[in-house]
């Protein structure tokens, strides 16, 4: 069973969400709030397994929220929900901590996938804003893509095979693409994944996608 907290200002969402969850046998709803200072403290009270969090609060908004959830390292995972204007949010809102990026009104089909697969340590982006996503974060890095790329410490941990594997993440891949460019097998691929994961301190595969380019191992094509 995946326990997720609603965060909302608007009452109608949060009672959408409601039903939604309460209708599908492997969810529960634990809590609800409206405003970042209730989400933070249900979090921390109930360590739901997915927070369906909104960005625009009064006060401190949904992306600080995130970030103080992430900070306190508990286990539970943020699925950000918006409106279609989410250029000035998406990058934060996933460099906060972040493990998904839905709109609000995705279909209820694809919103509880979103919230099996962030509940399981993987990410998710809606399919409509991936493009403008990486075309976002290419104007904040600009011409210094063409740079040479960085070197940080927690590379240095990386076998050659898993800095290997660490870039096909940052280009996107998917386990399965993976294992096909490297001739391996998915359990392999998955096994290397993870050992990536924990020696970049990446939370999931958004947080290694954002490393890699911040150390321009990757860039949009």
């Amino acid at each position: 069973m995946i326990s997720v907290l609603v965060v909302d200002t608007q009452p109608m969402q949060r009672f959408g969400f409601r039903m939604l969850l309460e209708c599908t046998p492997d969810t529960e709803i634990v809590g609800e709030a409206e405003n970042s200072a209730e989400a933070v403290r249900w979090t921390t009270e109930l360590h739901p397994d997915v927070v369906l969090m909104g960005i625009r609060m009064p006060g401190v908004d949904g992306i600080e929220a995130t970030r103080r959830i992430v900070a306190a390292g508990g286990r539970s995972r943020i699925l950000v929900m918006t409106t279609l204007d989410v250029d000035r949010y998406a990058l934060a809102a996933l460099r906060a901590g972040a493990s998904g990026f839905l709109l609000k009104d995705t279909r209820p089909e694809e919103l509880l996938a979103g919230i099996r697969a962030v509940a399981a340590g993987d990410a998710v982006i809606a399919p409509a804003l991936t493009r403008r996503l990486l075309d976002a974060f290419a104007d904040r890095l600009g011409d210094d893509l063409c740079g040479p790329g960085r070197e940080d410490p927690r590379l240095d941990s990386l076998t050659g095979r898993e800095r290997e594997i660490f870039v096909a993440i940052g280009h996107g891949l998917t386990n399965g693409e993976i294992a096909q460019r490297f001739t391996l097998s998915e359990s392999t691929v998955k096994s290397h994944v993870g050992r990536v994961l924990a020696k970049i301190g990446a939370r999931d595969r958004i947080q290694a996608v954002i490393l890699a380019y911040d150390l321009r191992l990757t860039r949009p094509v």
